[in-house]
């Protein structure tokens, strides 16, 4: 494989040599939305090249990718996977792309066929990976089990990658409009921390993608959602629902809730309420089919599967599983798993995979029937642990959704349109969307809406109705490219600015007690709901900062304090009122100045438009700003 920054100046040189972008001055001729999603990603476009169009047209690119060696077919989702190939699995020029000879990595179908096979050298949920706290997102860790002969890569590396091959395959196909020079929209889950949605930015920089701008998933799917309904939303809609969207995706489960809203005479919509960052989806469910096969192999043939074994099996049960969900017939599926030869008799292992396995470990195991005021089990962490994702503990998905609507109960304080019953011990939804391909699944679907509708009839509530009509595998990305055609002023605009309220940890002004670590204070530098393109400053919280080395400072948010505003300070907090996040830090140069010299400073907070957190520090002396750095998933586990 060549190298990286090798690789991306060569492209970036591509972008600058091409003709076409001569022609960049007339402005963006496409809005494209990209998913870049745990398991797939899809790229979705639209003409909004005439400004006074009052309709949009979408299409959904067809991503030409390699699904065997020699063998390119088009597809409209590119798998999230890449494959790092033993040079004698493949023969020279068995990789070549429409737009490359020799494609840096292998990702997409051939990848998640040829990791089937040999599991050890695929890397797959490089998204999850860039909002675990515990590791560097910059450092080669993926496949993070492989031996030491197959090549690592980063999860930056990884997202990178899938970017670039779609780039890649929009400007061989689109060559008069390049795709640096269009409106980029890339959705990230709602969850997603500042941290995780810088790197996702900055993944989409490296690719060529300058100017894209970050959408919440769960926002995109209520787009798409709108634009399917070409203007009949608004007869589906009235103003005091609360709109819960449910996205069971491959690596997340992501909540949001949006308040449906009059303004001026007119329906509008704000997101009030995010959920927690739950790793917690199709990945977890494939998992746990393989372990209750892995029972029965073990049972049948006397020995212990290997971990090899294990994730082979996984992958068998995933495409097995996603068989058995969109094929009403299919309700047996045979499964054989490699082998050495030495475990049992007989070649590879062979067993099946049936449709009441499938519904029973599914539904009973992520979406059992809870009651609403149910929270998600939590035990203690043993100190030793592997260096995996930090999967949530409690695979109920029920559960974490109980949480999430009890936690949020005061969400609609301020809106004046919606009010709740005073015995309501949780917000009660009025609409439900589902997005993500785990809730394609009918039974899925239904055991969701019946538990809600538990909850709601116990509190003397009316039934939540369902918002149909999406493609639940292309949702997110039609949402985005339609994003672009709401940013030109068109249709409604979803408001919602920041997900959380943010702090940092200051020591308090207490006298000193020996032997006692000084009391900590939580500073709100930015309130939830922050709109992109604003910005604010705390010029009355001073800080000293030496000149020339790190200062760190402690990072946290909240996705149920609203009511803090810029400047406060806060003395206690519960554990579940605000969680700590990776530190921010900064490092004043030395120039034209001395190395230790003490500097104040004071803080500046800004959304940006492409939906980022940008923090500085200002000098109280010159009024210089440096830039705050968050600490991108450096550190060890």
């Amino acid at each position: 494989m060549s190298d990286f920054d090798n690789h991306h100046e060569h492209h970036d040189n591509e972008f600058q040599d091409n003709p076409a972008n001569e022609h960049s001055s007339e402005g963006p001729h496409y809005s494209i939305g990209i998913d870049l999603g745990t398991t797939h990603c899809v790229l979705s476009y639209a003409d909004i090249s005439d400004p006074d169009a009052d309709e949009i047209i979408q299409e959904v690119l067809q991503i030409p990718q390699l699904t065997a060696p020699g063998t390119i077919e088009e597809k409209s989702q590119l798998p999230s996977f890449l494959y790092q190939a033993h040079e004698a699995e493949i023969n020279e020029g068995e990789t070549a792309l429409p737009w490359t000879a020799k494609p840096d990595f292998l990702v997409g179908e051939i990848a998640r066929n040829l990791g089937t096979k040999t599991p050890i050298r695929l890397v797959s949920s490089a998204k999850s990976w860039l909002c675990h706290a515990g590791v560097d997102c910059k450092s080669a860790i993926l496949p993070n089990e492989a031996p030491e002969d197959v090549e690592r890569v980063s999860p930056f590396q990884a997202s990178s990658a899938y970017l670039e091959h779609l780039c890649a395959a929009w400007n061989k196909q689109h060559p008069e409009a390049p795709i640096e020079n269009q409106e980029i929209t890339l959705t990230v889950p709602a969850s997603f921390d500042p941290a995780a949605r810088e790197l996702t930015a900055e993944a989409a920089r490296r690719a060529g993608l300058k100017n894209a701008i970050l959408l919440e998933e769960p926002q995109a799917a209520l787009y798409s959602w709108i634009e399917k309904s070409e203007g009949d939303w608004r007869n589906h809609a009235n103003v005091g629902d609360i709109i819960l969207v449910i996205d069971v995706g491959g690596g997340t489960t992501d909540l949001s809730l949006i308040a449906v809203t009059e303004e001026d005479g007119t329906l509008g919509l704000t997101r009030i309420a995010v959920g927690d960052h739950i790793l917690l989806g199709g990945d977890n469910m494939d998992l746990a089919l393989a372990y209750t096969l892995k029972a029965k192999l073990e049972q049948d043939g006397g020995k212990r599967l290997e971990g090899w074994q294990i994730q082979a099996l996984t992958h068998a049960c995933r495409a097995a599983k996603e068989t058995i969900l969109s094929d009403n017939e299919a309700d047996n599926i045979p499964i054989v798993v490699p082998n050495r030869g030495s475990s049992f008799i007989g070649g590879a292992l062979r067993t099946e995979l049936n449709r009441e396995e499938v519904n029973t470990v599914l539904l009973q195991g992520f979406l059992p029937e809870v009651a609403s005021n149910e929270q998600p089990v939590s035990r203690a962490r043993t100190g030793l642990r592997t260096s995996g994702l930090p999967y949530a503990q409690d695979a109920g998905i029920t559960r974490h959704l109980a949480s999430f609507l009890t936690r949020q109960l005061n969400a609609i304080d301020d809106l004046n349109d919606i009010n709740l019953p005073e015995h309501a011990t949780f917000i009660h939804p009025t609409a439900v969307l589902f997005n993500g391909g785990v809730l394609k699944a009918t039974r899925f679907a239904d055991r969701l809406m019946d538990v809600i509708n538990s909850w709601l009839r116990n509190e003397q509530a009316d039934d939540a109705r369902l918002l149909t009509g999406l493609d639940l595998d292309l949702a997110v990305a039609r949402g985005a490219s339609y994003y672009g055609y709401v940013r030109k002023g068109k249709g409604v605009r979803i408001k919602g600015g920041t997900a959380a309220s943010y702090y940092v940890g200051v020591e308090s002004a207490m006298p000193a007690v020996p032997g006692m670590p000084p009391e900590i204070q939580a500073l709100c530098i930015a309130p939830f709901g922050m709109e992109e393109g604003t910005d604010v400053e705390l010029p009355n919280d001073e800080f000293g900062v030496i000149v020339g080395e790190p200062v760190r400072f402690r990072f946290f948010g909240s996705k149920t304090r609203r009511e803090d505003s810029v400047g406060t300070r806060l003395d206690y907090w519960s554990d579940d009122e605000l969680e700590e996040l990776d530190e921010i830090e900064i490092t004043l140069p030395e120039e034209n100045r001395k190395a230790g010299e003490v500097i104040p400073v004071h803080l500046s907070v800004a959304v940006t438009e492409t939906g980022t957190l940008a923090l500085q520090a200002i000098s109280n002396q010159d009024d210089n700003r440096w830039k705050i750095e968050f600490d991108v998933r450096s550190g060890e586990e």
